[in-house]
């Protein structure tokens, strides 16, 4: 059996900007329960999917950078996190280990409101002591109840 080493998270915004965060721009992460179901998304064929029951990450300092072919130009403006920060709409995220193997993770989701951009169970914080940034989306818990440091 080969065994993989993971590279960088690709993080898919709902309005089509992508965020690549490399494995030494990261502090934790936890990703819980992802499993592999099959459906359509957007009406498109069916395929393999993994959704995931909740998601958590810590991102260092250095992550917040943003390349101009990601994303489009008021990103630029805000860098990423605060594109994290003022928007809830992470809709996926490619966990890309190498070239031979990627996996797409699909976050839990509801509508935050009748847009149906933004994600109800997304909430994000920079901790303005460390810079760091901290993103959880889960149903049931906000950042501040995974990260209880933040203020």
């Amino acid at each position: 059996m080969t065994e993989h080493t993971f590279q960088q998270l690709v993080f898919h915004f709902r309005n089509g900007d992508e965020w690549t965060v490399a494995h030494d721009e990261l502090a934790d992460i936890w990703i819980s329960r992802v499993t592999t179901s099959y459906g359509r998304i957007n009406g498109g064929q069916i395929q393999e999917i993994h959704p995931c029951k909740s998601f958590r990450v810590e991102v260092l300092p250095q992550a917040d950078h943003v390349k101009s072919s990601d994303i489009n130009t008021g990103s630029l403006e805000l860098g990423m996190f605060g594109r994290a920060t003022k928007y809830q709409d992470i809709e996926r995220m490619d966990l890309v280990f190498d070239a031979d193997r990627t996996n797409q993770i699909y976050f839990p989701f509801t509508a935050k409101d009748p847009s149906g951009l933004d994600n109800a169970y997304q909430t994000s914080q920079v901790d303005p002591i460390s810079g760091h940034l901290f993103i959880v989306i889960d149903p049931d818990h906000t950042v501040k109840d995974i990260y209880t440091q933040l203020q």
